[in-house]
């Protein structure tokens, strides 16, 4: 029965990208098993299920409930999915991007088929000009780097507040010990998490493509076309 197999891990799948530069649509669809995540009848699934997502701007509520090309609801068709396959099957993330005056650039890594991979980047960039071919090109060169280098948020004062509480409280259990004087030990840690932010940050992350530089040097070096980053979505199969 599908209901027994809901306990199990589901950490190998798809990530799906649909749209057209100006709106797409990142879905997760996860498996057991990256034997599944090869099956044809799995991969049909998820490309269905990724124009259904589209359509639906990423409300997984309404996504559930919408019908599938065999007249199924995608809930059943999810259930008799599981069932035929035997393997949890679960929806996983899913995001829809649109930004006026943006434009989206989509890399994807472990292309397993199509659009569908283990890996994929949605970035956004606003500009003064859209069709700037120096834009275009970085725009893919933008989203390859954020495949590669996984930030957690465009700039520092993004980053989500539990998880620099998170990587202070690692900091200090290690340094606790280090028998160092308390104000000494508080240079260091704050030290520690300055450099986390930095890590983890996108724009004084070094760029993949000239390490010598920062991502937001690249940036201002390309002030004639007007570039801001306006919002990046990574997902990858297993995180």
């Amino acid at each position: 029965k599908a209901s027994n197999k809901m306990s199990r891990d589901a950490n190998e799948g798809l990530i799906s990208i649909t749209g057209d530069n100006m709106i797409n649509s990142i879905l997760e669809i996860n498996c057991e098993t990256d034997f599944v995540a090869k099956n044809t009848d799995f991969i049909n699934f998820v490309k269905e299920l990724s124009e259904i997502n589209h359509k639906v701007s990423s409300d997984i509520k309404k996504l559930e409930l919408e019908k599938m090309k065999n007249g199924k609801t995608v809930n059943d068709a999810l259930v008799d999915l599981i069932s035929k396959i035997g393997e949890k099957i679960t929806i996983g993330r899913s995001k829809t991007v649109s930004f006026k005056n943006c434009k989206n650039y989509i890399y994807q890594h472990n292309v397993v088929q199509d659009n569908l991979s283990k890996l994929a980047v949605i970035s956004t960039i606003e500009s003064n000009n859209l069709d700037d071919e120096n834009l275009n090109s970085f725009g893919k060169q933008l989203s390859m780097h954020i495949a590669a280098s996984s930030p957690l948020a465009i700039n520092s004062e993004n980053i989500d507040s539990s998880l620099i509480e998170k990587e202070k409280e690692l900091i200090f259990e290690e340094l606790k010990n280090s028998g160092k004087p308390k104000d000494i030990v508080e240079k260091i840690a704050n030290g520690k998490l300055n450099k986390f932010k930095d890590d983890n940050s996108l724009m004084s992350q070094y760029w993949v493509m000239d390490p010598k530089k920062k991502v937001g040097e690249i940036i201002k070096e390309n002030k004639d076309i007007n570039i801001k980053v306006k919002d990046f979505v990574r997902f990858k199969i297993g995180e």
